[in-house]
């Protein structure tokens, strides 16, 4: 008993140690937030400052904070409803029917995970110049859609929880494909979808290069791009506390898209679960 009371004590300190070296990194940007840059660069520390307000009155200097995030958002937002939605639409195509050409498609997908989205700006680039979409958010939010990992992703998530007899039950019964997959597939992916939606938020809100390119005007940039003109500035010293405030303020959208999208896992997998 002894030795399973000491091996359960080290697993707890051990799990504590984990959970304290995952948050004290997003906490050293909230306290850095509130400190001075010439508080910043004279040592680490674990107690707020008193600069708050004169860090959010550096950031005002350079940039609308709230319409940045604004646009984001919108962006955000957009890219994870429509992805995973279409994601989920195409995943249900490859694991109900059999058509010619199924193999070729899916394996062009799979390797089109590999393949480095850079390679493609060039390209991309004069694409959308020949079609006059330059400084818009339509370049940003459309080609997101096809995305190769979702589609995969969602397809073997599907392939695990989907049972046909389900499909072909729905079928007898007269429900058009639509309905069986709003109704019934829909909800038995929601795990997934949220799982997906998890990165596929976090990723266009952290994209920079793409908004880089295709956006023009600077009432339309994105929360990274306005971050940049912080960290662009003369001298960056003077800049520390407003830029670690503006990383702070950023942040947040992101953690509460994560716990959303966490919880509805769980409410989801009893939910979405089959009944044999």
């Amino acid at each position: 008993m002894k030795i399973e009371k000491i091996n359960k004590i080290l697993l707890y300190i051990s799990l504590f140690l984990l959970v304290v070296v995952c948050i004290l990194p997003f906490y050293m940007v909230m306290i850095n937030s509130t400190r001075s840059s010439q508080e910043i660069i004279s040592g680490f520390s674990l107690v707020p400052g008193k600069s708050l307000m004169n860090n959010w009155r550096q950031i005002k200097v350079y940039f609308d904070l709230f319409r940045g995030m604004k646009n984001s958002i919108f962006i955000s937002v957009s890219v994870t409803l429509l992805t995973s939605y279409f994601s989920a639409l195409t995943a249900y195509s490859f694991v109900v029917y059999n058509f010619k050409g199924k193999k070729i498609i899916l394996g062009t997908i799979v390797s089109l995970m590999m393949v480095p989205g850079q390679l493609g700006l060039i390209g991309f680039y004069e694409l959308i110049v020949a079609m006059r979409l330059v400084d818009s958010y339509i370049p940003l939010i459309i080609p997101a859609i096809a995305s190769p990992f979702a589609v995969f992703f969602l397809r073997q998530y599907l392939i695990s929880v989907l049972p046909m007899s389900i499909v072909e039950a729905a079928r007898i019964d007269g429900a058009s494909e639509l309905q069986i997959f709003h109704k019934i597939v829909i909800p038995i992916m929601l795990p997934g979808i949220a799982t997906n939606g998890i990165f596929t938020f976090i990723g266009s809100w952290n994209s920079y290069l793409l908004p880089l390119v295709v956006l023009l005007s600077p009432e339309k940039f994105t929360l990274p791009l306005l971050m940049g003109y912080l960290k662009g500035a003369v001298d960056i010293t003077l800049n520390m506390g407003a830029s670690y405030l503006a990383i702070a303020t950023s942040i947040l959208p992101i953690m509460l898209a994560y716990i959303f999208f966490s919880r509805y896992i769980i409410n989801s997998v009893s939910a979405g679960a089959v009944k044999e």
